[in-house]
C-alpha cells in the first residue's frame, strides 16, 4: 500500500480519542551542596529544565513538581504527584541525594516510578574540573542505593542512565512512557464482550474478574440484541454512505462481492458503530452461531466490515469471543505496532516460514497490499456468509503478541520476533502473512505453543518485544519471549 494511500485510509478512518498518560517528573538533589559549591543548583536546575522540556513535548499530560532538596520537600513532592494521579513517576537525579528523598515518593503516589540519571555531557573534562563540577555528573552514584531501598520496601526498580542529550538514554526513556501509554489504556479501557464462546475453545474461555483486577479494565457484557436494534434504525442513506467509505477504503473484488452482501455490511457497520459510542468501548470481542439464516447469524457474519474499520480507528475488534486476544489488539495499536487478529494457517518447509492470519476483522493500517473485500458464500468453521477482508501485514520486521494465562488466573505477556517476507499468500478471504523468525517453523510452533500462549495473538509491526516486556513490567505481570537457537 502507498504512502498516499495509507494517509488517505488515516484521513477517513480517525483515530478514537482517549484520556492522555499522565506522566510525573520531580528532579533533585541533595541539599548539604548548594552552600558549598554556589555554581552547582543553577547548572542541575538548567539540566532538570531540559529534561521537561523533552517531557513536555511527548504526546502526554505532564505534570512537573519542580527540583526537590531535602527530605520535606520531597514529601510536599510526593503529595502533588498523589494528587495528579500519574500513570508513571519519572525521577531524575540529577546529582547525588539520598534515598530517603525518593522513597516517599513511590510509597505514596501507588504509581510505578523510573528512575533516570542524565549527566550533563558524555564525559568529566578531567584535567580541569573541581569537585562542584564533578558532582554535576554524579547521580548515578544514588542509582544503587535507591534500587536497594526500593527492593526492601517491595518497590518494582526501573532505571534509565545516560547522559542529556542521549538519543540511546532517550529511546529508552520513551519506550517506559510507551508502556505508560499501555497502563493507562487498560487501566481505563472498557472491552465489550458480545455473544457467547465459541463451542469448545477451553483456551479462550476468561474470568472476566481477573481482566479489571489484573489491569484495572472494565469488561462491558453486550447482547447481540443491543447490535440488532442499532442496526434496524440505521437508514439507507447511511448504508449509500458507508458503501462508499468502503469503496474508498478497499479493493473490491468484483467476481465475489454481492452488493446485497456489501450493503448488509455496510449496514451492521453503522450500526456497529452506534454500539461502540453508545458503550464507550475500547475494544470489543464477538461470536454468535446461529441457525439457518436467522437474523443474529446474519449480525455475526455481517460484522467483518464494520469490525475492520474500527479496528483502524485504535478500537480492535476480534472474533471467536477471544477477549485476551482483543486486549493484546489494543496494547499493539496503543504503543504504535498496529496488531492484528492472527492465528497459525500453515507452515511452508521449503521456505522456512510460518504462514500466519485470520478470517475476520483486519488492521488495515498495516497492510502490505490494499486491502481487499471479497465475498464469501460460506465462512470455516462458522456460520454465514458475507464479505471478507483479505491483506497481508506489510513487510518487514514483525512481533508476535498474544496474553496468556496461567494456572493460578494470572495473565502472562508473550512475544516473539520475526519478519514477513514476500511469497505467495491463499485468496480466500483471510489476512495472510508469511513470517521468518529464523529457523525451523516447526521448532518455532512448539516453542510458542509452550509459551502459555492460546491459538489467537496480534501480529504487531516492527521487533517490539522490548515495549511489551517494559509495558508488563509496569502492570506487574509476567512477560516471556519465545525464540529458537
Amino acid at each position: 500500500m502507498s504512502d498516499v494511500r495509507r494517509a488517505r485510509i488515516a484521513e477517513l478512518l480517525p483515530r478514537k480519542k482517549r484520556r492522555k498518560t499522565r506522566i510525573g517528573l520531580v528532579a533533585g538533589g541533595l541539599g548539604a551542596y548548594w552552600p558549598q559549591f554556589p555554581d552547582l543548583l543553577p547548572q542541575l536546575q538548567a539540566s532538570s529544565r531540559y529534561v521537561s522540556e523533552r517531557f513536555q513535548k511527548l504526546d502526554a499530560e505532564v505534570t512537573d513538581v519542580g527540583f526537590i532538596s531535602d527530605p520535606q520537600d520531597a514529601a510536599a513532592a510526593a503529595e502533588k504527584l498523589r494528587v495528579a494521579d500519574p500513570d508513571l513517576i519519572v525521577v531524575f537525579l540529577t546529582t547525588y541525594l539520598t534515598a530517603s528523598m525518593v522513597l516517599p515518593i513511590a510509597q505514596r503516589s501507588g504509581a510505578p516510578v523510573l528512575v533516570i540519571d542524565l549527566q550533563p555531557t558524555e564525559s568529566m573534562d578531567h584535567a580541569t574540573f573541581d569537585t562542584g563540577q564533578w558532582l554535576a555528573y554524579c547521580g548515578q552514584c544514588a542509582v544503587p542505593e535507591v534500587g536497594n531501598v526500593f527492593r526492601r520496601g517491595g518497590i518494582e526498580f526501573r532505571s534509565v542512565s545516560g547522559y542529556l542529550r542521549d538519543e540511546n538514554a532517550w529511546t529508552r526513556i520513551e519506550r517506559w512512557i510507551a508502556a505508560a501509554d499501555v497502563r493507562a489504556t487498560l487501566r481505563h479501557a472498557r472491552h465489550g464482550l458480545m455473544g457467547h464462546l465459541y463451542p469448545g475453545m477451553l483456551d479462550v474461555s476468561t474470568d472476566l474478574t481477573s481482566v479489571s483486577t489484573q489491569f484495572g479494565s472494565h469488561v462491558e457484557v453486550v447482547e447481540f440484541d443491543d447490535l440488532r436494534v442499532r442496526v434496524a434504525q440505521v437508514t439507507d442513506a447511511e448504508i449509500r454512505e458507508r458503501i462508499d467509505l468502503a469503496k474508498e477504503v478497499f479493493v473490491m473484488d468484483e467476481e465475489t462481492v454481492n452488493e446485497d452482501d456489501l450493503a448488509w455490511g455496510a449496514k451492521v457497520s453503522v450500526g456497529l458503530d452506534r454500539l461502540v459510542d453508545d458503550f464507550d468501548l475500547d475494544s470489543m470481542a464477538y461470536y454468535h452461531r446461529g441457525l439457518d439464516g436467522e437474523q443474529h447469524e446474519r449480525l455475526g457474519a455481517g460484522m467483518i466490515l464494520g469490525a475492520s474499520l474500527l479496528t483502524a480507528r485504535g478500537v480492535p475488534m476480534a472474533g471467536e469471543f477471544e477477549l485476551r486476544n482483543s486486549i493484546a489488539m489494543l496494547v499493539s495499536d496503543t504503543i504504535g505496532a498496529g496488531g492484528s487478529f492472527t492465528e497459525i494457517q500453515a507452515l511452508n518447509f521449503l521456505d522456512g516460514v510460518v504462514e500466519m492470519g485470520h478470517d475476520g476483522p483486519a488492521h488495515l493500517a498495516i497492510s502490505q497490499r490494499d486491502p481487499l473485500l471479497r465475498g464469501l458464500g460460506i465462512y470455516h468453521g462458522k456460520r454465514g456468509w458475507g464479505v471478507s477482508v483479505e491483506f497481508d501485514v506489510r513487510e518487514g520486521p514483525v512481533t508476535t503478541f498474544g496474553v496468556g494465562q496461567e494456572r493460578d488466573g494470572s495473565y502472562v505477556f508473550v512475544a516473539s520476533e520475526g519478519e514477513v517476507v514476500p511469497g505467495p499468500l491463499l485468496a480466500i478471504g483471510n489476512t495472510t502473512s508469511r513470517v521468518d523468525f529464523g529457523c525451523h517453523p516447526g521448532e518455532w510452533v512448539d516453542a510458542w505453543s509452550a509459551s502459555g500462549v492460546d491459538h489467537h495473538w496480534a501480529l504487531a509491526t516492527g521487533h517490539r518485544a522490548q515495549d511489551f516486556r517494559a509495558a508488563a513490567d509496569l502492570l506487574g505481570i509476567e512477560f516471556r519471549q519465545v525464540s529458537v537457537g
